[in-house]
């Protein structure tokens, strides 16, 4: 019985060295922390070209706007908070338009007409009421030489005037408090576009001084010539008196 006792105590021994050996457990290493996701930066601005493929009946529109690349002034204009306001005509107003005549167009002319249905001002369909005419176009100025437009409104409706067309506003496509997209019934031609501008007047010819120098010439002969006849008069006068008086 002794012999076991020690043998179990012998054991025991062996069994708290092996665990004092071993040292205490190393403590579980954390998982790395995860960086924070970055906040969401401010919206970008509208995409037109996806408002006006919803709105649907714009395909012209939309394709003449990639061809003449005015598409990205429009987003740049968006992209700086500039506000706008586009009129958009329908793919059956862009067939109304006489035959041939939106292919004659130049490249330059092309950009000038999609730059003329943008304004570089924000309209709600209210604020058409207290327009100031003309009213200026991205294309340019407010002379009849500068792609303005006249806007009037008859309660409800809006009407747009070039000199060439009359045009309505047929539906709102698109409103926020940057952009505003409006339907329209007919394509916006400019004026200068049909009618060449009036030709530049000539410059007035100076004041011709010849006419003035020869009056002064022929004043300067006729008072030299009296000045010359005088001396001559009055000795015929004299010679007249001595014959008489001699007579």
């Amino acid at each position: 019985m002794k012999h076991n006792f020690v043998s179990t105590f012998l054991l025991l021994f062996l069994q708290c060295i092996g665990i004092l050996a071993q040292g205490p457990s190393p403590s579980p290493i954390p998982p790395p922390a995860q960086a924070a996701a970055p906040a969401p930066g401010p919206p970008g601005p509208t995409n037109v070209t996806k408002v006006l493929e919803k709105a649907g009946q714009c395909s012209t529109f939309i394709r003449l706007l990639q061809t003449t690349q005015e598409i990205s002034q429009i987003t740049s204009l968006l992209n700086d908070s500039n506000s706008i306001t586009i009129f958009v005509p329908t793919d059956n107003a862009f067939l109304n338009m006489k035959a041939g005549a939106l292919n004659s167009f130049n490249d330059q002319q092309k950009s000038e007409l999609i730059k003329f249905h943008v304004l570089p001002q924000y309209f709600s369909l209210s604020q058409f009421q207290t327009a100031s005419n003309p009213v200026q176009t991205q294309a340019g100025g407010t002379s009849n030489r500068e792609f303005p437009i006249n806007i009037t409104t008859n309660g409800s409706s809006v009407n747009i005037t070039t000199g060439i067309v009359n045009a309505s506003i047929s539906n709102t496509i698109y409103i926020d408090s940057q952009l505003a997209i409006y339907q329209i019934d007919k394509v916006l031609l400019p004026l200068q576009f049909f009618v060449p501008p009036a030709p530049t007047p000539a410059p007035s010819p100076p004041k011709s001084k010849n006419k003035d120098d020869s009056s002064d010439s022929d004043s300067t002969s006729t008072v030299s010539s009296s000045e010359t006849n005088s001396p001559r008069r009055l000795l015929f006068f004299l010679a007249v008196f001595c014959f008489v008086y001699v007579s």
